[in-house]
């Protein structure tokens, strides 16, 4: 995994080559919207397309993580159907209602039953180096959804531009990233991490959450602001030794956002001994979210070294898709 996470900016770039060099069948000019499917590793990359794309795009954007899709997919939609290892339960399920439904369909997978499905149907799928833990591969799929979002007109060419300088940033941080995330893990290996971001940015509270969890083998949850102030902020009545509140920045949150984050820091911190703000380095917001995105991976393994952890194994999935197969 430390190996992986140090070669993130070396997949970027493997999966940009992957990208720029697919040829299209279909055009996809006649859609009304679009939705991602995909779980886990494989649907986080769609959680930050999200984020960073969605103000650009003229129709909606959703993303879907279940056994369902949306009623109103019809054959005005684009699906894109990811799913690292093709084969993953939720979204077969899925693709299977969007083509019922008559849905214009892409694939983003390494192999399985996604590629022999679309292959057969003579869908547009792209198929990236397999072999990998899904989380590991968040370049891929990632990337191969910006090139989606070209080719059908909803991005311009300024975002991979964007993902250029993002590699840039993160080659040149890696060290000082390492360094930071082992000296912070050190302080949160025996706590619950408690993550708050602001709403433009859920998706990097999530990969957070989401690499603590499965590298780091530990519990914890996320919140964002300002929708944390109208609940959870209630929530905070009792100490915690064993709790840890971690604030992640940037400089583009919206300037009410930065009052809120602030004044939270002021009340929790009669609750909490342990408040940590990472703020996201960069000049645009893709920058600032792989910066913050490539801490989360660093935090996870560190965390998972103190604990004494693996942090590859996922046994208890592997377990749970075990007993599913049975049933």
């Amino acid at each position: 995994m430390k190996q992986l996470i140090q070669d993130f900016t070396d997949q970027l770039r493997e999966a940009n080559t992957i990208g720029s060099s697919y040829k299209f069948i279909h055009n996809y000019n006649d859609f009304q919207n679009i939705t991602v499917c995909g779980l886990g590793g494989s649907g986080f990359g769609a959680n930050l397309i999200y984020d960073l794309c969605q103000a650009d795009m003229s129709v909606p954007f959703n993303v879907s993580k279940g056994y369902t899709i949306p009623g109103y997919i019809n054959e005005k939609s684009l699906v894109i159907v990811s799913s690292y290892s093709g084969n993953t339960e939720e979204t077969l399920e899925s693709m299977a209602l969007a083509e019922a439904a008559g849905a214009q369909i892409i694939g983003i997978t390494s192999g399985g039953k996604v590629k022999a499905h679309c292959e057969v149907k003579g869908y547009d799928v792209i198929v990236v180096p397999g072999g990998k833990p899904p989380r590991a591969c968040l370049g891929y799929s990632f990337v191969q959804q910006l090139y989606i979002l070209k080719h059908v007109g909803q991005i311009t060419a300024s975002k991979f531009d964007e993902l250029q300088s993002s590699m840039v940033l993160l080659d040149e941080e890696q060290a000082s990233i390492d360094k930071y995330t082992k000296s912070l893990a050190e302080k949160l290996y025996t706590k619950i991490p408690i993550l708050y971001s602001e709403d433009s940015m859920e998706s990097v509270a999530i990969r957070f959450r989401q690499q603590i969890n499965e590298n780091g083998k530990m519990l914890c949850w996320h919140h964002v602001i300002p929708e944390m102030n109208h609940n959870e902020l209630v929530g905070w009545r009792q100490k915690k030794k064993d709790w840890a509140v971690i604030l992640l920045r940037k400089d583009s949150d919206y300037s009410r956002n930065q009052v809120r984050m602030k004044i939270n820091k002021t009340i929790i911190a009669k609750y909490c001994d342990s408040i940590t703000e990472i703020h996201a380095k960069g000049d645009n917001d893709m920058e600032r979210a792989l910066y913050l995105i490539h801490v989360a991976d660093w935090l996870s393994w560190h965390l998972s070294v103190y604990r004494e952890v693996d942090a590859t194994e996922v046994k208890v999935i592997d377990f749970l898709k075990g007993e599913l197969a049975k049933q």
